[in-house]
């Protein structure tokens, strides 16, 4: 029973809820041992022809009251006990959410989304159950077969006992190796249910590429794939709990029939009274109840020790990067600078920035350019500490960034990345995400500012426009605008747009860039874009090529320069003549 000490800390939390339950369990236990009792004195009372009016009427009013009496004791120890467990898969909800919004991308790069939701969804509810019904199968059917076996051997006959209890040694090794397939079948079929929700993540959230590519039903057939597997590993785990009731139900009818057969035989030989025969399988039939609870506690607590193994390995993960022992909670400048930086993803061997050193001073604009995969993204993601790196490397107001507390480096940046992600909710909602206390004429001002005012007109229901998941009713231009309304509505010392205006067009791009240099001006900002007009005005500009600086300086000393960006700039300006004279 590993999974209950490994609850205990909950239990522990709990003890009066669980005490107060178990104690009713107790002595629900006891007072089930009075009927049998009561059946076989009126059984024998009727054998002996002294069975009267008054004592049949006794015997009748006192099988009512404890069956008013069980029901209300049942009662009381349900809510306790399940409430008992609800809380505790409430708790294990908070703490798994709590733990998700804690780790770093690189614990999302091993992770797969559909594995992590059928740990929320499947996991999670077979640990509660384990704390309920597993508690109390543990506790009733231990205590009432203790019980029971001691009210027979005592009350009856204690030859009899034993001879009944031959067959359940048998009981013990069917369940225990029943037991130990089930835990491990369990698991395979939990970790193939991850499997299967991944896929339906991926499908759903892909559907527009599957359709535009036609692969419907190549993905229904991969999807039938994966199902399969999850349906086989479910049979699986259900061919080994088919036969747990078989199993009890045959070792127990073994029971009945050796207690009957030598009760039979006790009876004719006068050592029991036929009372006392019949008191007996009324006792071994209160047996029948723990007998198959155990069966049920092995299920359960397998399943429970899976689904907490899983849930488990996944809470004692750590996020790559830690908070300083003794952070700074607040950097007072907004100047940005890099001291031969160095960066390097985790599970690689091969660097992705190398040896990066610029100065940006407050107030001022860095744009950084290069072909793709020049690590453009790396340089800016790094700047938000989200993965670990070398110390005293990266600064922002003369502070090392590994020193400046979480809050204080979030709260202090503004950041629009690649990937736009929007919520299924209003486009009001959307962009007063990070500052929901906001007003509707500051959400307005920033959709102005982001250029999305006349597209906002477009519709009826303006801001309380729902989005769809992931912003699946707008195009990729209105979502980037919106995130960068997000963006700009924190009013952030530094703002971050990595590569966030690649799906406007190049007017309403210059009209963003000229709303920024007005609404930030002495704010800290930096730019990532592929079109080098988005960049030019910055009083910086880097030129990334695999991971190094090849180029910097000011558009017009990278003119004068001659290199990429000159060459560039000059073929995209081309470009845009072109485009414009048709």
């Amino acid at each position: 029973m590993q999974i209950l000490r490994d609850l205990s800390c909950f239990f522990r939390a709990h003890w009066k809820r669980y005490t107060v339950g178990i104690a009713f369990l107790f002595l629900i236990d006891v007072l089930m041992l009075w009927p049998p009792r009561l059946v076989g004195e009126t059984v024998d009372s009727i054998r002996n022809g002294s069975l009267t009016t008054a004592h049949l009427t006794e015997s009748v009013a006192i099988l009512l009251s404890l069956g008013i009496a069980l029901y209300v004791m049942r009662f009381i120890w349900r809510y306790l006990l399940n409430g008992g467990a609800l809380i505790l898969e409430r708790t294990l909800r908070e703490r798994l959410f709590s733990h998700l919004t804690r780790m770093t991308p690189s614990f999302y790069q091993r992770r797969r989304s559909g594995d992590l939701m059928a740990i929320a969804t499947n996991d999670i509810p077979a640990v509660e159950q384990t704390a309920s019904m597993g508690v109390l199968t543990l506790v009733d059917s231990l205590f009432m077969t203790v019980l029971t076996l001691g009210v027979m051997m005592v009350t009856i006959d204690w030859k009899l006992t034993l001879a009944a209890l031959i067959p359940m040694p048998f009981l013990a090794w069917s369940t225990a190796y029943y037991g130990r397939l089930l835990h491990e079948r369990f698991y395979l079929a939990q970790e193939a249910f991850g499997e299967m929700n991944d896929h339906v993540q991926q499908s759903v959230s892909g559907v527009r590429v599957m359709r535009a590519f036609v692969q419907e039903d190549k993905d229904v057939d991969a999807f039938r794939r994966v199902s399969e597997k999850t349906l086989e590993r479910n049979v699986n785990v259900s061919r080994i709990d088919a036969l747990f009731d078989p199993t009890i139900a045959i070792i127990i009818g073994f029971s009945f029939l050796i207690g009957l057969g030598y009760g039979t035989y006790l009876v004719f030989t006068s050592s029991i009274s036929l009372g006392d025969l019949v008191a007996f399988n009324l006792y071994l039939g209160l047996l029948i109840w723990p007998m198959f609870a155990f069966g049920w506690l092995i299920n359960v607590v397998q399943r429970g020790s899976a689904s907490l193994k899983r849930l488990s390995e996944m809470l004692i993960e750590e996020p790559d990067v830690h908070e300083a022992n003794q952070p700074v909670t607040e950097a007072k400048g907004n100047s940005i600078e890099a001291r031969h930086f160095t960066f390097t993803y985790p599970g690689t061997s091969k660097p992705v920035l190398q040896d990066l050193s610029f100065s940006l001073g407050e107030g001022e604009t860095l744009g950084i350019v290069g072909r793709t995969g020049s690590g453009k993204s790396t340089l800016c993601r790094s700047l938000l500490h989200q993965y670990r790196m070398q110390d005293d490397a990266l600064f922002i107001g003369g502070v090392a960034i590994e020193r400046l507390s979480f809050d204080a480096l979030r709260a202090k940046i503004g950041y629009v990345p690649q990937e736009h992600l929007l919520f299924s909710r209003t486009i009001a909602e959307n962009v007063a995400f990070g500052k929901p206390e906001a007003t509707e004429q500051e959400v307005l001002r920033a959709l102005e500012l982001a250029e999305m005012g006349r597209d906002l007109m477009q519709f009826s229901e303006g801001l309380e426009t729902m989005v769809g998941e992931k912003g699946v009713t707008l195009s990729g231009g209105q979502k980037q605008r919106i995130s960068i309304a997000r963006a700009l509505l924190m009013d952030a010392d530094i703002l971050i747009l990595d590569d966030s205006l690649s799906a406007v067009d190049a007017r309403t791009e210059e009209r963003i860039v000229h709303h920024l240099r007005q609404e930030r001006a002495g704010k800290t900002t930096i730019i990532t874009a592929h079109r080098l007009s988005a960049v030019q005005h910055a009083q910086l500009i880097l030129v990334l090529e695999e991971g190094r600086i090849v180029e910097r300086g000011t558009h017009d000393e990278l003119m004068l320069l001659g290199g990429w960006y000159a060459e560039q700039y000059r073929r995209q300006q081309m470009e845009q003549d072109v485009v414009g004279q048709e």
